[in-house]
């Protein structure tokens, strides 16, 4: 019988009220239990006060001498002092509100401490004391292991717990690496490991066990993830485009521009997922302004040249007008339909979309979540692409596919992620990045300034829009706030109005209904309105080539992925422009932010810097849900044992006699027994 088999009442000791105390914990399984891993360790191994450091948490045994005085706060507080002879070292010890323990110190006794150690006093605070014999031995001179506990489930007693199952089931542990992978990356096996990690001896065996089981808990899922792309590529029958290539290329070398490396690349293997018999499920990613619009054209002329419509779906109505004429420009030349398909067209113009989308007039048809709305019937649709992906629901992005039979489908994001923490976020897709920005475009230049020289940024925000340019001033809330000392944008609104007459200022801001947010940035769009005061509303999408000023007030209050997408929205029209960031952080972290933009634009330098001050789940905004939780790794620490995993793992499942080899064979029967097919990964 298998450990994951073996209900943990098995054990002494665990009758049916701690049984559900450990079910709470998900410890249902003799296998739930060992593999419920401890998150720290106290360090109890006898330390050495002559090479300690200030603040840092020390063990020492010591004689007492002198009687132990308590001091009282109140009726509960209390303070109690003692002194001990450590080595010959005079070491006062400190114990808060544990005055029970002056009846069972006395002098000439050898006790063991542990708390910290202040050097400048030669003085600890102690938080743990073993005074028999019988406790000393126990504890002292380990790493006790600390584990996650809630209600009436005590450490101590999950401890014993975990030790009694090593004792009566630790020669069932089975392992499940290859040998070849052990030997390769020389990890201990999996018995060893497992014990280890809760009964390390020394640091030294910790590391080695948690090394041995990140790996495997990683390998482990990106195996399931390979499996799932395995049987998606056997089972999920998709179209294969036939195009000719030359028209293809034909329609790059008549691009105003050339393409970069970047775009090259992932054009290549967006086509090669095309012409493929499998479904496409891939993720484009690249950096505000770094192409991928002309990237997405090029693969829906090689869908259209293969017979088929494609779709393109984006979050905002704007973000749709400005892709359809970008396409328009593009393509309409060579004979493509463009229809746009939003929820502010008159009930003829849509009725007219509708229609040429339904007969096949329509070769691309661009719009909002209008698009996956009832009503809405593709000829023969065979390209998919969500821009701003992350912004659309699952179900809204499966409601799109399911528009055609088998459709290719196309995710792109501006919003870089790292390519370690993309391949896991997104497991169920291949990833595309464009890492390289097009020749001729200039970076922003960032400035970090004080709040008091507002008037001179007012100024500067002039002089440019004398010159017939634009600018955005971003602001965190819409009305004044009693609680939060932050600039807001009605406020701000006001101020330039007055200060910029007769500049025209525009105020955009969630509240507003889509309709007064669609009007406010046509205004803004044709250039009838010169400084646009907003929330982060702009964030995504907005094409103004005309604007060369970003200015963010209460910067500080920002994330580094906003602040960038944010600065990512002036200079794109080429020439010079400027990002303002006015903040007077009160924090570190928000020091960090504004030290961080000023010195790279580069918005994978930045995603890298954003995961390692915040990890993953509050960098991808999904704490609670989304990302796969790990028992033990750590994907802001291993991101490197991810890719070496997930490589490890693609080239074992593509292998011919995978689930027959006896080293592999225990693999295949473990992704058996997950029932991958009942699961989504989506």
């Amino acid at each position: 019988m298998k450990l994951t088999e073996i209900p943990v009442e098995n054990l002494p000791g665990v009758g049916q009220q701690r049984k559900e105390n450990l079910s709470e914990l998900g410890i249902e399984s003799i296998a739930d239990l060992l593999e419920y891993y401890p998150y720290r360790y106290e360090d109890y191994r006898i330390s050495d006060l002559t090479r300690a450091e200030q603040d840092e948490r020390v063990t020492v045994r010591g004689i007492v001498y002198g009687q132990p005085s308590v001091r009282w706060y109140g009726k509960k507080k209390s303070r109690m002092s003692a002194k001990i002879d450590v080595n010959g070292i005079h070491v006062n010890l400190i114990w808060f509100n544990q005055a029970y323990l002056r009846e069972k110190i006395n002098p000439g006794q050898i006790i063991v401490v542990s708390g910290k150690w202040d050097r400048h006093r030669l003085q600890i605070t102690v938080d743990r004391t073993f005074l028999s014999q019988a406790e000393q031995e126990k504890h002292v001179g380990r790493l006790e292991p600390v584990y996650s506990v809630t209600g009436s489930v005590k450490v101590n007693g999950l401890r014993k717990l975990i030790h009694e199952a090593f004792i009566r089931y630790g020669n069932r542990i089975e392992e499940i690496l290859p040998e070849e992978l052990r030997r390769r990356y020389k990890l201990i096996s999996r018995p060893r490991a497992m014990y280890f990690l809760h009964f390390p001896k020394g640091r030294e065996e910790g590391r080695q066990a948690r090394r041995r089981m990140v790996y495997e808990e990683l390998f482990l899922y990106e195996l399931k993830m390979m499996w799932l792309k395995k049987q998606a590529r056997m089972e999920n029958t998709g179209i294969a485009h036939s195009f000719a290539e030359e028209k293809v290329e034909e329609f790059i070398d008549r691009l105003a521009f050339p393409l970069t490396n970047a775009q090259r690349r992932v054009v290549q293997e967006i086509l090669a997922d095309l012409r493929s018999t499998s479904q496409m499920n891939r993720l484009l990613q690249g950096d505000v302004g770094s192409g991928k619009t002309v990237v997405a054209a090029i693969v829906l002329y090689a869908n259209y040249l293969s017979g088929y419509q494609g779709a393109l779906m984006v979050p905002t109505e704007i973000l749709a007008d400005q892709h359809a004429a970008s396409l328009k420009q593009l393509l309409s030349p060579l004979g493509l339909q463009i229809v746009a398909l939003t929820g502010r067209m008159t009930a003829r113009e849509r009725r007219d979309a509708l229609g040429q989308i339904q007969m096949g007039l329509a070769d691309i048809a661009v719009g909002t979540h209008a698009l996956i709305q009832k009503g809405v019937t593709f000829h023969n649709l065979g390209l998919v692409i969500t821009d701003e992906q992350h912004r659309f629901g699952v179900k809204q992005r499966a409601t799109l596919r399911e528009k055609g039979e088998v459709p290719d489908v196309l995710h792109m994001t501006a919003t870089p992620i790292p390519r370690t923490l993309a391949i896991t976020y997104y497991g169920e897709m291949d990833v595309s990045t464009i890492d390289e920005m097009p020749a001729g475009r200039q970076p922003v230049d960032t400035y970090w300034v004080k709040k008091e020289i507002w008037p001179r940024i007012v100024n500067f925000i002039e002089k440019e829009c004398r010159k017939g340019r634009q600018a955005y001033v971003i602001c965190p809330l819409i009305e004044e706030s009693e609680k939060l000392d932050l600039q807001n944008a009605e406020e701000v609104y006001g101020q330039l109005t007055m200060a910029l007459a007769p500049i025209r200022v525009g105020l955009l801001h969630g509240r507003m209904s889509s309709a007064e947010k669609e009007e406010v940035m046509a205004h803004f769009a044709a250039n009838e309105v010169q400084v646009l005061v907003s929330t982060t509303v702009v964030e995504v999408g907005v094409n103004v080539p005309n604007a060369t000023v970003m200015v963010i007030y209460d910067a500080d209050r920002f994330g580094l992925a906003q602040l960038h997408q944010l600065r990512g929205r002036v200079g794109r029209g080429g020439g010079t422009a400027t990002c303002v960031l006015v903040a007077d952080p009160k924090s570190e972290t928000g020091v960090e932010r504004m030290r961080i933009m000023t010195e790279t634009t580069d918005g994978f330098e930045i995603s890298r810097r954003d995961l390692e001050m915040r990890g993953p789940g509050d960098f991808l905004g999904v704490k609670q849900s989304g990302l796969p939780e790990f028992k033990i790794a750590d994907l802001n620490e291993d991101l490197r044992v991810l890719e070496i995993a997930r490589a490890d793992a693609q080239e074992l499942v593509n292998r011919p006699d995978f689930s027959s080899n006896p080293e592999t064979r225990a693999l295949y029967e473990y992704l058996q027994e997950e029932n991958l097919e009942s699961k989504s990964f989506d």
